[in-house]
């Protein structure tokens, strides 16, 4: 099967989910051609290097873990002068390649093009979930505007696919037909890591932004070890400052010292989340402000008891995580993984059916 693949350019959760799939794809003989903007396009083309097709995505700029809206919008607007790259890039596609199926992890640019050439399009990604799910209201209270907000623009980003494979560590009944719910996909490395931890061990602490206020202060002042990592990006070694250890990044590195740590602090990204959960780690999430998805997936952790939110890191706030351990521990045992095998039974249905159906009219 002749399959078009796009993968969102902001953040780098779908990147790696990405990869998993891909890599199925490929060893089950489709062919495959990728399309996608920044971050995610690079570390795509490392691994595919003759199949990606890059193109100009939208952007975030968050500081001190808050979505700073207008430089968010002057960031954008200076990246619609790629809009015409995007225009070149599309007649290209229609020229070059006919596939069967699109498949886009909320990704806008090859569902335009699914629609304008009348191919079939299966989403795969965890945002869906907003708006094709029942919320209860002790997950949304005090976030409903926002909800609505975020419900409206998910809805609006790929309707009318022939199925929607929703990623998710929470399973809210569902309010939409076509759509079914997987565990998160994790890589090989993930599932092959192996927990161990005792309750004096480190805690891993990831922050994606360049800065995050008193992070660092608060931190020192809880009598624990936490190894650190997104904070000091030009480090190349290990730095320790007492009881904090700044670590450069490195994929092994960093499962290692997340497979042996006994929590993690975190923003609410889903993919981080998704790959604590699974191997027992309880969160503290401090989502951030001004994107919804990951306040709720912060929500609905805390309510599944696998760790809980907050709206910033204090050292109270922290040894007060660190002291109900076993009760998140105890939580978390019940989660359960097939190791990604559910969804790809569900893809490959999904991708014969949508063959047959076709384009959705709409």
């Amino acid at each position: 099967m002749k399959i078009l693949y796009g993968v969102v350019g902001e953040g780098m959760g779908h990147a790696m989910r990405s990869s998993v799939i891909l890599e199925r794809l490929t060893a089950m003989g489709h062919e495959i051609r990728i399309v996608g903007s920044g971050r995610a396009a690079e570390w795509l083309a490392k691994n595919y290097p003759d199949q990606v097709t890059e193109i100009t995505g939208l952007t975030m700029v968050y500081e001190d873990n808050v979505v700073k809206k207008l430089k968010t919008a002057l960031g954008n607007l200076k990246a619609a002068v790629g809009i015409p790259d995007n225009l070149r890039a599309y007649l290209t596609m229609a020229r070059e390649y006919s596939p069967d199926v699109v498949i886009s992890d909320f990704e806008s640019w090859t569902y335009a093009f699914a629609r304008g050439q009348g191919v079939p399009v299966i989403s795969v990604d965890n945002m869906q979930i907003i708006h094709r799910a029942e919320h209860p209201d002790d997950v949304l209270e005090g976030d409903q505007g926002s909800f609505l907000l975020a419900k409206s623009l998910v809805k609006a980003k790929l309707p009318t696919a022939n199925a929607y494979l929703v990623t998710t560590f929470f399973y809210p009944p569902l309010r939409k037909d076509r759509t079914t719910l997987h565990p998160p996909i994790l890589r090989k490395i993930i599932l092959d890591a192996k927990p161990r931890a005792k309750m004096d061990n480190h805690v891993l602490v990831y922050q994606s932004g360049t800065s995050h206020g008193a992070l660092e202060e608060a931190l020192a002042r809880v009598p624990a070890e936490f190894r650190i990592y997104g904070l000091r990006r030009d480090l190349t070694v290990p730095t320790t400052e007492g009881n904090l250890t700044f670590c450069p990044f490195s994929e092994k590195g960093f499962i290692e010292d997340l497979a042996t740590s006994r929590a993690v602090i975190s923003g609410g990204g889903f993919t981080l989340m998704g790959e604590a959960i699974y191997l027992g780690k309880p969160i503290l999430s401090v989502p951030l402000v001004g994107q919804f998805e990951q306040v709720l997936n912060a929500n609905y952790l805390q309510k599944l008891g696998y760790g809980e939110r907050a709206v910033e890191v204090t050292s109270s706030g922290v040894k007060s995580f660190l002291d109900k351990m076993p009760w998140y521990q105890e939580r978390l045992a019940g989660f359960k993984h097939d190791q990604n095998e559910g969804f790809f039974a569900t893809l490959e249905q999904a991708m014969e059916s949508a063959v047959r159906e076709g384009a959705l009219p709409g």
